[in-house]
Parts: C-alpha cells; structure tokens; sequence
C-alpha cells in the first residue's frame, strides 16, 4: 500500500514543504529512503524501526520505501521521524487514512520508546503551514507545540508520544489545540532588572553617548583603558532601548528556534538579545555559514545588540566581514547548493584599548607602547569599517569620587528609555510606512530631506570635513547623529550645538588617529 503524510521542514529561515511517500510492498525485507536526505534523515530509518516495536505497533517485515518529495532539495534533521512513522502506519492499516490525516502535516523526532523530542524552527514550520490551504492542523511535540501556535493560521496540537496520536488518528481520543496569549508573552519580556545603567558610577558623557545610540539604533565604538566599565555599559544598552515589538519579537525567535538555542519552555523571543562572542571566534560562527547554512552570531543578535569586547583582537577577516550586514542589514550565505538569506539588523557595540598595554592617555598608569605601536594597534580596524561606527567615545578611568562613599543619584534605564522611546516616536512618524523606523538607516535621499542644519550648523559642519579630513560615509553619519540629537531635543530643525555635539563622537576619523 501506499501513503502520502504532508510535513515540513527548515530550509534558511523559512518552512519548506514535503510530502513523505511510504510504499509498502513486497520482496526482500528493506528499508529505503530516497529523495536527498542526509545523514540524521537516514538515521530515521532505527528510530523509527524501534519506536514503533516499543509503541505496541507491528513493523511490517517487508519493502518499505520511503520517497522526501520534492526529490530535488537536500532534507535534514531529524523531523521527519514522525510522519516517516506515520506513513508507515497508514500504508500498513494500522492507523485509518482519515480527513484528519489528509489534512494535517506532521513533524517531530521520536525516540526509541516511541515518545516524541522537541525539534528546531517549529515557528517557521507552522508559518509555512498556514499559508497551504490544504493543511489545517499540525501535530508536533509537546514541547514545541506553544511555539508553533504563535502562528494562528493553523492548529497547533503538541503530541507526548507515538500511541497517543495514533489514538487521535483513530478518532478514539481529542487532543485540544494549544492556545497562546501573544500579548502576555510579549509583555512579560521587560528588560532584566538585575541590569539598570543606574548601577554605572560617573561615565557622564559615555551614558550621554549610549542614549543616544540606543534612540537612533547608532553602532558604538568605546576606547578606554582596563577597568573603565566599558563592558559594564555594554550590557546595559539592551534596558535603554524600547521593548520588542511582534515583529522583531518573531522574527528573532525563528532565528533562535532554527538555531536550536530557543530556551525550554519559552515559545517567544521577548528581550532584546545581547550576543558577546569571543575575540578567537571564526569568521562563519560570527557571519554565518556551514555545509548546511545556519545563522551567526550577527543574526543571533538581531533586534538586540552585538557586543566585540577587545574588539582589535577579532581577526581581520570577521571584522571586514561586518561591512556589508550593517550597511544592508542582512547577510547572505552563499555555497553550490543556494543561497539563504538571514536577517542581520542588529546594533554593534565594540569596546578596545586605546594601546596592546592598555594604558595610553592613561592618568594614572604609564603607558608602554610606542606611538608606532598604537598605530598599528588601531590600524586593525579598518578605515571603511570605522566609517560604519557612528559614534566613536573614549571611556576614562573612574574617579574615585564617583565610586566610593554613598551612591550618587545615577539616572535609571527606565528614565533613560523613555527619553529613548520619545525620539523613537518622532522617527517613526517621520519615516512613517517605510521600512525602517531609525535615523540609523536613513538613506542619502532622506539626508537631504531630514538633516539640513542651520546656516551655523552648516558652517561647523563643513570646517570639520575639512579639518578632520572625513570620508563622505564619516560626514553623513554626523548628519545621523546630530539628527537624532535633535530628536532627543525635541527640535525640528538640526542646529550648531546638536552638530558640534556630533563631531565629538567622531574623534577616530582616520586623520585624528595620532591625537588620541
């Protein structure tokens, strides 16, 4: 007999469809799949051979041909454990081909015994899902059954093991769809409260800078020496920015459930995510990349922020690999098989020495190194991808004044986010139906149009061109962050002070590299 299961699954970031064909015939006893499956697909063949003998089923001791439609496109993962073992049920009558089973997709690993893992993308899956007209439910397990409900165009019922579905199938017992509160789930996603800028001493004009980072989604840059808190400002970007909205909040969690890295029990992404991967890490963990593309540590970090501590150790080779996502905001990895393309709209936050010794400039500790020696340090990072840096600030040592004794009154995330969340609102209403809400991403059409300062402004503007010897990419970031400067203000129009103000944050540009 012959069985047709619909199930699906992950090919980049999306669902891809595919019906399993189980043929039951007769000759020697085999077990065949076919249809470019790899290594953890053929596997399928012994779970699931013993997850049906340990359910109580009778595996048929015949020619069982398995086909992965559509035949051309490699399948991987073992999700396909479950309707393989559907299919095989079906074709051998031990379960009915049913309007349930005709119109329901099946996903899902089994084990040995017969019970049913959790397995990656389910998000993605389901969203694929609803999208066919022919598929109204989706049996996966328990424990990735809240996730796939997110996507309500089609019914999400978690399954605990083998048995029971066939009991469903059968139409001798109901399993009740999973429900979620996506609302309830998005707000109980409010930032750590063990993380609030309040705990960082001093550092005025460092959080100043951050603020405005964090309102116009501007890449940092922090150059102080060990000890300065650099690291400590870092991690608390991600509670000065808004919360999440949907969008960003499904989007990260396809990237997360893909990845295999979704926490358990948790069906949605709802913190800003804060990525800091380590200075040896290779070029395709922090791109992306793979026989099997998959996502890196730039797509990790999507709606959330990616920090590089001792960012002049990376190699040469990641950090230019970082031009083109933060201009285009996504990356694509390309090999012979195709393409994919994963989503890279995150915020980058580096932090370095200003020397290897760490000690330039330095007021308490002597500096080592000689000017040849710094040069060659900083020139680790390139010209062009300095230029993608907006804001470029030095983190002093802290005082012991701002450090010791009773607490001064340090503003709070919350009080920091609101400001935050103002400037965000005038962006989006003057970005209004585009596709980006950040002065961040503005493109030079709508430089002309939103960041023409005053006569003053303009005057300022041009003196530092020339005497800081800027690229054209360095001066329209200027105009970005004097934009959002404004935005903080409340002004309509960019002024001398929200320039002069910007060109601060600028003291890296390739001429001033000796001043430092």
């Amino acid at each position: 007999m012959l069985a047709m299961i619909k199930s699906c699954v992950v090919s980049g970031l999306d669902g891809l469809p595919v019906t399993v064909e189980v043929d039951v015939g007769t000759g020697l006893a085999a077990f065949e799949i076919v249809g470019l499956p790899d290594a953890s697909v053929k596997e399928s063949r012994e779970r699931v051979r013993s997850a049906l003998k340990n359910s109580g089923f009778d595996f048929p001791i015949r020619r069982i041909t398995v086909n992965l439609a559509p035949a051309d496109i490699k399948k991987e993962g073992p999700s396909l454990d479950l309707p393989i073992a559907v299919g095989i049920l079906a074709a051998t009558g031990q379960i009915p081909i049913s309007e349930t089973v005709d119109k329901a997709a099946f996903v899902g690993e089994l084990s040995l015994e017969g019970s049913l893992r959790p397995v990656s993308g389910a998000l993605s899956i389901a969203e694929r899902l609803s999208t066919m007209t022919d598929i109204e439910t989706l049996f996966l397990p328990e424990d990735n059954a809240a996730e796939a409900a997110i996507s309500r165009g089609v019914i999400s019922c978690g399954v605990a093991d083998l048995a029971q579905l066939a009991e469903v199938l059968r139409g001798e017992t109901r399993i009740a769809p999973t429900l979620v509160d996506i609302d309830a789930l998005l707000s109980a996603g409010d930032n750590d409260a063990q993380l609030d800028m309040r705990d960082v001493r001093g550092q005025q004009a460092v959080k100043r800078a951050l603020e405005i980072a964090a309102a116009g989604s501007h890449n940092v840059l922090m150059i102080g020496p060990p000890g300065s808190g650099k690291t400590m400002l870092a991690r608390r970007l991600p509670t000065i920015l808004p919360e999440m909205v949907l969008s960003e909040s499904l989007e990260a969690t396809k990237i997360y459930s893909i990845s295999g890295m979704l926490p358990k029990g948790q069906a949605l992404i709802n913190r800003r995510p804060f990525r800091s991967p380590h200075h040896g890490a290779s070029s395709a963990s922090i791109i992306g990349g793979g026989v099997n593309p998959r996502p890196g540590e730039i797509s990790l970090a999507c709606h959330g922020v990616l920090f590089l501590d001792e960012m002049a150790e990376f190699s040469r080779d990641v950090l230019e690999a970082l031009r083109q996502p933060l201009e285009d905001r996504v990356v694509t990895v390309s090999r012979v098989s195709g393409r994919v393309d994963f989503p890279a709209s995150f915020q980058l936050v580096g932090a370095m020495n200003p020397c290897p010794c760490g000690y330039h400039g330095d007021s308490l500790k002597k500096c080592t190194c000689t000017p040849h020696i710094r040069q060659r340090y900083f020139q680790r990072i390139s010209g062009p991808l300095l230029d993608r840096i907006d804001i470029q600030i030095e983190v002093p040592r802290v005082k012991y004044k701002d450090i010791s004794g009773v607490s001064p009154d340090e503003e709070s995330s919350e009080s920091i986010r609101e400001r935050v969340k103002a400037a965000r609102a005038i962006q989006s209403g003057r970005f209004s139906g585009r596709a980006y809400l950040t002065n961040a991403q503005m493109s030079r059409t709508d430089l002309v149009k939103f960041c023409r300062p005053d006569e003053a402004g303009e005057q300022l503007l041009a003196q530092a061109f020339r005497s800081l010897g800027m690229s054209g990419r360095g001066h329209d970031r200027i105009l970005k962050i004097a934009r959002t400067i404004a935005d903080l203000a409340g002004a309509e129009q960019i002024a001398m002070d929200h320039i002069a103000e910007a060109i601060q944050y600028r003291n890296l540009d390739r001429e001033g590299l000796d001043e430092f």
